[in-house]
């Protein structure tokens, strides 16, 4: 989980950007297994291989941060320095979470179907709960 009180996350370019970036390494440096872009924040799910886990976020928030910058032409700290995580302690910790985060958007009342929302892993889930992407 990843704050900042200032992500510009409102706008659809900066969302995309985001959603684009957190799928770009699925397979390559973590297994994503489940995400949403919210206007202020954001969840990612993912199973860590070989890079660390700080390394990930760190990249991740660099490379978003630069971009959107760039978009918004403008220069400064975009994300939170620190962010929150969470071991998956078993399966059903797992999916609980995975819930939690695609049904963000829902308790929000931005949506009513958690497929709705275009920056989230709920678009890609199958009707078993396997994500295609």
């Amino acid at each position: 989980d990843v704050c900042s009180s200032d992500l510009h996350l409102r706008d659809p370019r900066i969302g995309q950007l985001v959603d684009g970036a957190l799928q770009f390494y699925h397979g390559k440096r973590y297994e994503l297994c489940a995400w949403i872009v919210m206007p202020n924040h954001v969840h990612a799910l993912f199973k860590v291989g070989d890079v660390p886990l700080g390394t990930i976020v760190g990249d991740l928030k660099e490379y978003t941060a630069r971009e959107t910058n760039k978009l918004l032409r403008r220069r400064g700290k975009l994300w939170a320095d620190d962010y929150f995580d969470t071991f998956m302690r078993d399966a059903q910790h797992e999916l609980r979470t995975r819930r939690y985060i695609e049904n963000n958007p829902t308790k929000a009342f931005l949506v009513r179907n958690p497929k709705e929302w275009p920056w989230s892993s709920a678009r890609f889930r199958g009707e078993n709960g396997e994500l295609h992407l």
